[in-house]
């Protein structure tokens, strides 16, 4: 993503690509959940999210870190400042609900994580070497029962639904 020329620096522009099937989500409540995000850590960004299926994830792997198969976070900084990200990050939506499983938590929690995982990667964090992993999981873990504490789901209530049918934004 280039950065915009004449867009000032706490403003927020935010793309947002759903290129998955494995679960139904809410684009809407997801803007709104980084923005809110964002806004509380006192950040202006230029920044993509992606979210792709295990395939696409796989090739995004091989091709830019030379690894073989999924994983849940990929992320891509393009000159991120202390006070402004610039990035891109992609989500694999089929590794968050196999993670979920795993951890007992809910497949669109781990959505959440992973997105506050990858802004802490364009804020400079690193889980690389052990100290680095436990102060960036503190940041991590911080964030998201920050994140929990709002209420709002990401998941995309299904047709029929009760929530879809009462008028709420899903």
């Amino acid at each position: 993503m280039p950065t915009i020329p004449g867009v000032p620096a706490g403003t927020v522009v935010l793309l947002l690509r759903n290129r998955q099937k494995d679960r139904p989500l809410s684009l809407r409540a997801l803007r709104r959940t980084i923005l809110d995000l964002l806004a509380a850590m006192g950040l202006g960004a230029e920044l993509g999210v992606h979210f792709v299926g295990p395939r696409e994830m796989a090739r995004v792997n091989e091709a830019f870190l030379g690894h073989e198969g999924s994983t849940d976070v990929i992320t891509f900084d393009h000159g991120s400042t202390p006070e402004r990200l610039h990035g891109e990050c992609f989500i694999s939506v089929a590794d968050a609900v196999a993670q979920a499983r795993d951890f007992g938590t809910s497949w669109d929690a781990e959505v959440v994580r992973y997105v506050i995982h990858a802004i802490l990667h364009l804020r400079g964090f690193d889980d690389l070497e052990p100290a680095a992993r436990r102060v960036m999981k503190r940041q991590e873990n911080r964030w998201v029962r920050w994140a929990a504490a709002r209420g709002e789901s990401i998941a995309r209530p299904a047709a029929g639904d009760r929530a879809g049918r009462t008028g709420r934004v899903p």
